[in-house]
């Protein structure tokens, strides 16, 4: 490379990179004097999911699984639209940027449902009740999963998926919304009967019989787990299984808790050095703004 084109290059990465500090700085500057108005939050900002924040800029009026989303459903006399997903599903996105970032469908739930996000990472016992629901009258499920329940949660009509539009013979998600909308302001005995009718069924089909010996998981259940991360973790590149590799919060939460319990161990060791090697690595790739940080 001759030097007087190593010097053009030179100039221009640095216009780059001025640019780059210029407009980032020019944001910040605009956002502490009163510049463009940032986008209305909703109640999931208070939340400390990754998944949940993910959505606390929707027109959507979210409320996470709380008691105060209960007592509004029963006041108002609403359905519950209930959405369970987690940060690393693609599908859950994809729903997000087609219906939950609409405004007008947005407004559409509001005016119609109490609606409730759950981080599937977080609450898998409530992942587990409806989802048992949506296998049991679907055939199979996933993510996101789309729920109506009563305002005192019995699952009524449930999905996984619903696109933003009327394709192919098929109702998009508005369609569906102002379907059940309805159906609940013409059939409320029916769809609260029918709701008890399924409840009743998967309680049968899911409650545990109670035994005069508790078979409590114990350390043997514990290790057996830490030996399948082990198994597949990966040292070079740090993370467990094989790639695409998604961030899993509750792998290193698990790992953590082991180093915690078995400090002195080689055990304890390992399971903290596989999840600092990880963590390294992911604040080193792509995943981390180098730039503003």
């Amino acid at each position: 490379m001759s030097v007087a084109l190593a010097s053009l290059l030179r100039r221009a990465h640095r216009r780059l990179f001025t640019k780059l500090i210029s407009s980032r700085n020019s944001s910040l500057s605009s956002m502490a004097t009163g510049g463009p108005e940032l986008p209305q939050r909703n109640r999931l900002a208070k939340e400390k999911s990754p998944y949940l924040l993910q959505h606390a800029s929707n027109p959507v009026d979210w409320y996470p699984w709380a008691q105060e989303a209960f007592d509004k459903a029963k006041k108002e006399n609403k359905l519950i639209f209930l959405s369970v997903g987690y940060s690393t599903c693609h599908w859950c996105h994809v729903m997000e940027r087609e219906s939950f970032q609409n405004p007008d469908i947005g407004s559409l739930m509001n005016q119609k449902f109490v609606c409730i996000k759950v981080d599937r990472e977080e609450r898998p016992d409530v992942d587990k009740v409806y989802m048992a629901f949506i296998q049991a009258t679907q055939g199979s499920g996933g993510w996101p999963m789309s729920v109506w329940l009563t305002p005192d949660l019995k699952p009524v009509v449930g999905g996984t998926y619903f696109p933003p539009a009327d394709k192919y013979g098929r109702p998009g998600f508005p369609t569906i919304l102002c379907r059940i909308a309805n159906m609940w302001k013409e059939k409320e005995e029916q769809m609260l009967s029918q709701g008890t009718m399924i409840i009743d069924a998967l309680m049968q089909n899911t409650t545990v019989k109670k035994t005069t010996e508790q078979n409590i998981p114990g350390l043997e259940c514990v290790h057996r787990c830490y030996n399948q991360m082990e198994n597949g973790y990966d040292e070079q590149w740090g993370g467990f299984g094989q790639a695409p590799k998604f961030p899993q919060p509750v792998n290193f939460n698990y790992l953590f808790r082991m180093y915690a319990l078995e400090m002195k161990t080689d055990r304890g060791k390992r399971a903290l050095d596989m999840s600092l090697h990880t963590l390294r690595l992911m604040a080193n790739g792509g995943m981390y703004d180098h730039i503003a940080q």
